[in-house]
């Protein structure tokens, strides 16, 4: 399975390094091989959260995750999208754009840095909400208890993580963004500007890929009751929907098509929503990724490579049920993406390293990690003494 799973990423890599070390000798090929482990360690979390979302999808659209997904989000987040920065921020053509990337590599950099606190205040702000949305749902299992039942009693009240939201952007616009290093002066306008257009795309995609999920249930419950109230009336020897006189079984392929048909939404607007939390977690790794080189060509490459095996770690884990069998990682995977939302948004005016960034969220998934651990022992403790107790008492 390992192999099945991680196969294209172990043969990408094999390709993309032996390409680094043509193009570029023994300097590039390191480079890249960095740019991979950078890629990896900062968005280890985003593989998490994926396959929360993953698992809901047929295998074709897990398929259409590995396949289109990886497409975007290695030459569309990882190469084009700086380039549509700087084209956007700097006023000038996709044209002339890349071509400063190619042939001007230190204005290039120079212009994407400018460019960050725009970025930070969308990824920021589209991150913030799903881990605050999630914070605050009431949930049966919970992992810090002491701390997410108070808030999951906050979260009753309406559009209460979306006040939340904006008085950190508020904050974040009226003390950080107000003298930037990255491009200088104040950036007050433009971080709120990008962190109302973070919230609004996490609230248009978000609310229609729920809706479609939403109205899915609703269906499949619907015929879950309606093949109940025939199987009644097939007791009792009533002709049901089913029999030739009424149509065969035409209403139900009928019902049947309209769930298929709903399932292909709710999956393309699930496929979208992936795709922008992709995007906001690829943010900080394309900033990040200057520290080591400004040329997009090595960084699309070493990111790239990273990027293919968070997409295969995705489906590993929706594949082996490990959030079933671990059911607070995806609490640990939420908490690193609200604490690489309050990273972004105070890089914004700071510089932080970002090995400070991945160890954040290595660390509390490891310790998500290792509380499922101590659950899983203690509850196969707990049952086989009530077994043991069970055997004595029958045998009394």
């Amino acid at each position: 399975m390992l192999l099945k799973t991680f196969g294209w990423s172990f043969a990408v890599t094999a390709i993309g390094l032996a390409l680094a070390g043509v193009l570029w000798g023994w300097q590039g090929l390191a480079i890249v091989g960095i740019l991979s482990i950078l890629e990896i360690s900062l968005s280890f979390d985003n593989a998490v959260i994926n396959a929360g979302i993953l698992r809901k999808m047929n295998a074709f659209w897990q398929k259409i995750f590995l396949t289109i997904g990886i497409l975007i989000a290695v030459f569309g987040m990882r190469l084009v999208f700086p380039v549509i920065i700087v084209a956007v921020t700097a006023k000038l053509s996709p044209i002339e754009a890349v071509n400063l990337a190619i042939n001007d590599k230190d204005k290039y950099e120079h212009l994407v840095t400018a460019a960050h606190p725009a970025i930070a205040a969308f990824g920021g702000m589209f991150l913030l909400m799903i881990f605050l949305d999630f914070i605050f749902e009431e949930r049966d299992i919970r992992w810090l208890g002491w701390l997410e039942r108070p808030l999951a009693k906050l979260g009753k009240l309406d559009t209460f993580s979306i006040v939340v939201a904006l008085v950190a952007l508020l904050i974040a616009a009226t003390t950080v963004a107000t003298d930037v290093a990255h491009g200088g002066g104040d950036k007050s306008a433009t971080v709120l500007l990008s962190g109302v257009a973070g919230l609004l795309t996490y609230l248009i995609v978000g609310g229609i890929s729920g809706y479609f999920e939403d109205k899915l249930e609703e269906d499949e419950e619907d015929d879950e009751e309606a093949e109940g109230d025939e199987a009644v009336e097939e007791g009792e020897g009533v002709k049901t929907a089913a029999s030739p006189q009424r149509g065969g079984n035409g209403a139900r392929g009928s019902s049947g098509a309209s769930v298929v048909g709903l399932a292909g939404k709710a999956a393309f607007f699930l496929f979208l929503y992936l795709e922008v939390i992709d995007a906001s977690f690829s943010f900080d790794g394309v900033i990040g990724a200057f520290a080591i080189t400004n040329d997009i060509f090595e960084m699309a490459l070493g990111l790239g490579i990273g990027a293919m095996y968070i997409r295969s770690l995705t489906v590993f884990l929706v594949r082996r049920g490990t959030l079933d069998d671990y059911v607070y990682l995806e609490h640990g995977a939420h908490y690193a993406i609200g604490a690489l939302a309050v990273i972004l948004l105070v890089t914004i005016k700071y510089e932080i390293n970002e090995v400070i960034t991945g160890l954040v969220g290595v660390v509390l998934i490891a310790a998500s990690y290792w509380s499922s651990v101590v659950r899983n022992r203690r509850e196969a403790a707990a049952g086989e003494g009530s077994e043991t107790k069970t055997e004595v008492t029958s045998g009394v």
